[in-house]
C-alpha cells in the first residue's frame, strides 16, 4: 500500500467518525430515552407486581382477621374490597351466614357473588350452585332448572354436582324412576369423584332401585 493510499484511508476512516460523532450529536439523544424507557418499564411492571401482592396479602388478612372475630359477618362488612375481592368476600359471607342459620342473609351474598362478572368463571359457578342450595325450594322451579341444566354441561367446573342436584330435584318431585336411572347412568361415567359415586349408590338404594353392572 503506497504512502498515499494510507493516508487516503486515514482521512477516510477521521470523515467516518466525524461523521459518526454527528449523528450521535444529533441523535444520540433517541438511544438514551430507549433505554430509560425500558428502565422505567421494568420499574413500573415491578411496582405494579409489588402493589398487587400487598393489595391481594391485606385482603386476605383482613377475611382471616374477620373470621376470628365475635361476629364474623359484621367483621367482614368492614373488609374494603371491589371487584371479584368483593365476589370472593360475599362468597365467604353466605358461607359463613349458611353456618349460623341465617338463610337470608346467605341467599343475598351468593346472589351477590352470582351477580359479580368479576369473579373467574369457577367461583362464579360456584356462587350459583351456592345460591341453588341455600334457596331450595324458596327458588322458582323454572329458575333453579335452567340454572343446573347450565352447571351440568359437560367440562364445566361443578358439573358432577349440578348433576347430582338434578336428580334430588327429580326425587323431590316425586320422579323416583327417572331418577334412578339418571342416577345409574351418570354411574357409569369415567372419572366420578368417590363422593358422588357414594351418594348415588345409597341414593339408588334407598329408593329400592338395582345397581348396574359397569
Amino acid at each position: 500500500m503506497s504512502e498515499t493510499d494510507s493516508f487516503i484511508d486515514e482521512v477516510t476512516e477521521e470523515v467516518r467518525r466525524d461523521r459518526l460523532y454527528r449523528v450521535f450529536k444529533r441523535w444520540g439523544w433517541v438511544g438514551v430515552l430507549a433505554v430509560l424507557a425500558i428502565v422505567g418499564g421494568a420499574a413500573w411492571n415491578e411496582y405494579q407486581t409489588q402493589q398487587r401482592d400487598a393489595a391481594a396479602q391485606s385482603f386476605g388478612d383482613g377475611v382471616m382477621a374477620a373470621m376470628k372475630a365475635e361476629d364474623p359477618l359484621a367483621a367482614l362488612k368492614d373488609v374494603p374490597a371491589e371487584g371479584a375481592r368483593a365476589g370472593v368476600l360475599d362468597l365467604v359471607a353466605g358461607a359463613t351466614a349458611l353456618e349460623d342459620g341465617k338463610t337470608d342473609q346467605a341467599v343475598t351474598h351468593f346472589q351477590a357473588a352470582a351477580d359479580n362478572q368479576a369473579l373467574p368463571p369457577s367461583l362464579h359457578d360456584l356462587a350459583r350452585l351456592k345460591l341453588i342450595l341455600a334457596q331450595g325450594a324458596q327458588m322458582p322451579a323454572s329458575e333453579r332448572d335452567a340454572m343446573l341444566a347450565d352447571l351440568a354441561k359437560p367440562g364445566a367446573p361443578y358439573s358432577e354436582l349440578a348433576q347430582e342436584q338434578q336428580i334430588l330435584v327429580l326425587v323431590a318431585d316425586g320422579k323416583t324412576d327417572e331418577a334412578i336411572s339418571q342416577a345409574q347412568s351418570m354411574l357409569q361415567e369415567a372419572d366420578l369423584t368417590s363422593g358422588v359415586q357414594q351418594r348415588l349408590t345409597q341414593l339408588i338404594v334407598a329408593l329400592g332401585g338395582e345397581m348396574k353392572q359397569g
